[in-house]
């Protein structure tokens, strides 16, 4: 038995005395992940015994600062099944985490990363392939809707303790056999960090001014109607389009009848789609397109979200970290990835604090200059804005062509002016061209690509494969042959970007994992009394005193600090991007700079 403490501690749910629940058993494991206790609490006890184990390692920094940090001063790991099962009641009784391992995130990428060399032990684990606690909707894929007596659930992974250790066991074996498990062990970390972040905004929220939302919707809209009826201003609008189909009877809000109405008014469109109709010449066009996205705007943003997710000025979504095949995250309620433009004016500041703006400069390029090794493509965007440095360079004329090209070149682009734009990138940008040229011809093959630290995309569909074997045939027609090399392509065009955004994505939770750590470890406003901040006590016990992250969206946080650190905390977030470089790419010459605001409200000034 040593003196250190534990190093880590697995969670995992226990039968009460009597059989039932309540219980929480705790492992506590050593460094090398021996188990040298056992502990059971009743549930309520959880978050003190947290808190102490936190509060122990952060007084042993605090005596040994200005010197090495020792084993008393590794704040612990907690091994938690699912990050949402357990966080959010420590946080609501005021107690944060430093560090988690997540299984179920873990468990993700761990049976896809070619990085594994025997992934099997996992995957015949068919349990842990569920979907996070709590959540619902559109973020989840099919795959993990189950269907019991008739009613649909989403399933868990196992939240007891015997389930708990035998897959921790289960991934350590896996990482210690893997081709390269620093990589892999980097991504799980920077993967298990993205989840508490998730937990801890949802528990801080967004501070939102409802007063504001309404009165945006209210100009954009009219105002409120009574019940579910359509606001002034649409109705309007849905009048002067019927007059100019000389069609009193149209549905503007049924795409078939819409469609019928545009089509007996001799606009021959395939669909109504904005994409197809701002190409039409016809008096109803300008006000339709204007109505679609005043109901996109009251169907997604409008006074029936304001009452369902803004409560007590916060904004709570539900994000879902790796939500996406590419490790993008997804929101799964609230629609936090797709708040328009015109709301941000709603993100307001409690009194006394600020919001710290910042986002990312064409991140995806950077990210493939640096793991690509093109020191043309990284010095083209060192210290400014890369689609200029494109032009300065005279790879293209105009800036739009820059970030018309480069983006043609990611996605796979090889018509119109994307099509005429790429080979000026393949002379110029060789290395990040043949990266992503490499990752494409791997998919229109069938095979799997793998971003910087080792996230790996899923095979493709049993639907491809017969595609590809029925073009094969001694009897494939030409149609078969067609559907194949379509297929093929869309494939390759899916392939050669998530390499980029994937690890775009992993520099994007790095930069998160570090920021929350530098925020968590600046004064809280109530030291010294000098604050002139009151606490803002709608961001729960654990963030009502100090500087937070609240909003993230895949190049973008927004920090809701105290006014004196609004400055502080902005250098918090330029630092810990700089840190995500140097983690993932070391000394590569690529920069990643930052357009960052302070101010009451979330808009730039």
């Amino acid at each position: 038995m040593t003196d250190a403490p534990p190093a880590a501690y697995v969670l995992g749910t226990v039968p009460g005395p009597r059989g039932d629940g309540g219980q929480v058993g705790v492992v506590a494991l050593d460094r090398s992940g021996a188990q040298i206790d056992l502990i059971d609490l009743a549930e309520e006890a959880l978050p003190e015994f947290v808190r102490d184990r936190e509060g122990a390692a952060e007084l042993a920094r605090a005596d040994a600062a200005g010197g090495a940090r020792t084993d008393t001063s590794q704040p612990p790991r907690w091994i938690l099944s699912d990050t949402p099962k357990w966080y959010p009641q420590l946080l609501a009784a005021g107690v944060g985490i430093e560090r988690c391992h997540d299984l179920r995130l873990t468990h993700a990428i761990l049976t896809r990363s070619e990085l594994v060399t025997d992934p099997d032990p996992l995957r015949a684990a068919t349990d842990w392939d569920a979907a996070p606690t709590g959540s619902e909707g559109e973020a989840q894929a099919a795959a993990l809707f189950e269907v019991d007596s008739g009613r649909g659930y989403i399933r868990q992974v196992p939240h007891d303790l015997e389930s708990a250790l035998a897959e921790y066991d289960r991934q350590n074996a896996v990482l210690e056999s893997a081709s390269d498990p620093g990589r892999l062990r980097l991504l799980l970390a920077a993967e298990s960090a993205g989840g508490l972040v998730a937990a801890e905004m949802r528990a801080a929220g967004v501070p939102w001014d409802e007063v504001e939302h309404d009165r945006i919707l209210t100009d954009i809209l009219g105002p409120r109607p009574i019940r579910d009826g359509k606001p002034a201003k649409m109705l309007a609008l849905a009048d002067r389009v019927r007059e100019a189909l000389e069609d009193p009877r149209a549905n503007l809000d049924s795409p078939n009848r819409l469609l019928s109405s545009l089509r007996n008014a001799g606009i021959n469109v395939a669909s109504t789609s904005k994409w197809e109709l701002a190409g039409v010449e016809h008096p109803a066009i300008a006000p339709l397109l204007e109505y679609k996205k005043m109901a996109r705007l009251l169907s997604a943003n409008g006074w029936h979200w304001l009452d369902e997710w803004v409560d007590q000025g916060r904004y709570r979504p539900v994000y879902v970290p790796g939500g996406v095949v590419t490790g993008r995250w997804a929101a799964s309620g609230g629609g936090a990835l797709q708040i328009p433009r015109q709301l941000r004016p709603a993100l307001r500041a409690d009194p006394g604090w600020r919001l710290v703006s910042a986002d990312i400069a064409q991140l995806e390029p950077r990210a493939l200059a640096a793991m690509s090794g093109d020191r043309a493509m990284a010095e083209a965007g060192l210290g400014r804005d890369l689609y200029s440095g494109l032009v300065d360079a005279g790879v293209v004329a105009t800036r739009q062509e820059a970030k018309i090209a480069v983006l043609g070149a990611m996605y796979g682009s090889t018509t119109g002016e994307a099509g005429a734009l790429v080979p000026r990138l393949r002379q110029n940008f060789p290395a990040a061209m043949h990266l992503v040229d490499t990752a494409a011809e791997v998919g229109r093959r069938g095979g799997v690509v793998s971003t910087w630290l080792g996230r790996t995309s899923p095979a493709p569909s049993e639907g491809w494969q017969r595609l590809q074997q029925a073009a094969n045939r001694f009897d494939a027609s030409g149609a078969d042959e067609q559907r194949a090399r379509r297929a093929a392509g869309d494939q390759g065009r899916f392939t050669r970007n998530f390499v980029v955004q994937g690890t775009a994505a992993e520099w994007a939770l790095a930069w998160l994992a570090d920021l929350r750590l530098r925020l968590a470890r600046l004064p809280t406003i109530d030291d010294g009394g000098e604050s002139r901040a009151r606490p803002a006590a709608a961001s729960g016990p654990v963030f009502s005193r100090r500087a937070h992250l609240v909003f993230f969206l895949h190049d973008e946080v927004i920090v809701h600090a105290p006014a004196e650190q609004a400055d502080q905390a902005a250098e918090e977030i330029r630092a810990a991007a700089a840190s995500a470089g140097r983690l993932l790419f070391g000394d590569a010459p690529v920069d990643f700079p930052l357009d960052l605001s302070i101010g009451e409200r979330a808009i730039k000034e």
